[in-house]
């Protein structure tokens, strides 16, 4: 009867210790779960950042670009304008030269 109770002492002991091993490892599992799942948390969130500063980038470079077309076009149209203005006085002094001439012929 002695060994039987020794194996039935050694018995539980083996059952708790593995219960112990599955616990400690599954606590062990979780830890390193719940780091890589830091890890790639924080990593997701440094891409985002990144994509999200290349995006203002992108889009603001476009504003720029459409800033600087918009000065370049206004100065154009104040050179047209002045082209323009020139042209028409030189045109009114033709217009009065020839009527002048033609005044003179008759």
């Amino acid at each position: 009867m002695e060994e039987r109770n020794v194996t039935m002492d050694t018995e539980p002991k083996g059952l708790e210790a593995s219960l112990h091993n599955l616990i400690n490892l599954h606590h062990h599992k979780s830890l390193i779960l719940a780091n890589q799942s830091e890890k790639s948390k924080k990593d997701a969130i440094s891409k985002a950042e990144r994509v999200s500063d290349l995006l203002v980038e992108a889009v603001n470079g476009g504003v720029q670009d459409s800033f600087i077309y918009q000065k370049r076009i206004e100065l154009e149209i104040r050179a047209l304008s002045a082209t323009i203005t020139r042209f028409t006085k030189q045109t009114d002094q033709w217009l009065n030269a020839t009527h002048s001439l033609n005044t003179a012929l008759k």
